[in-house]
């Protein structure tokens, strides 16, 4: 699974025993890799019975975050490249 989504297996393995936490870019990977919700990742179906609801509102709440996580991103990468066009005339 670790060569799939390009991370080392000690990466992996600090995910997977909650050393570390999955950023929002590697989660999405992840559930496109095992083709499922980002919520299944999070609940097992042994716990207490849950409606659907609940699993749509927690992969929203994971998609809004990653939306905002990725507009920062793409704001910071418009300012360098401000910067860099600045520079340049400069």
């Amino acid at each position: 699974m670790a060569e799939r989504l390009n991370i080392t297996p000690k990466h992996l393995s600090t995910i997977e025993t909650g050393a570390t936490f999955v950023s929002a870019k590697l989660l999405e990977e992840i559930t496109n890799q095992l083709l499922v919700s980002a919520s299944a990742l999070f609940y097992s179906v042994d716990e207490v019975s849950t409606d659907d609801s609940l699993y749509n509102r927690i992969d929203q709440i994971i998609n809004e975050h990653y939306s905002r996580a990725f507009e920062e991103v793409k704001k910071e990468i418009r300012y360098i490249n401000n910067q860099t066009i600045h520079d340049v005339k400069a």
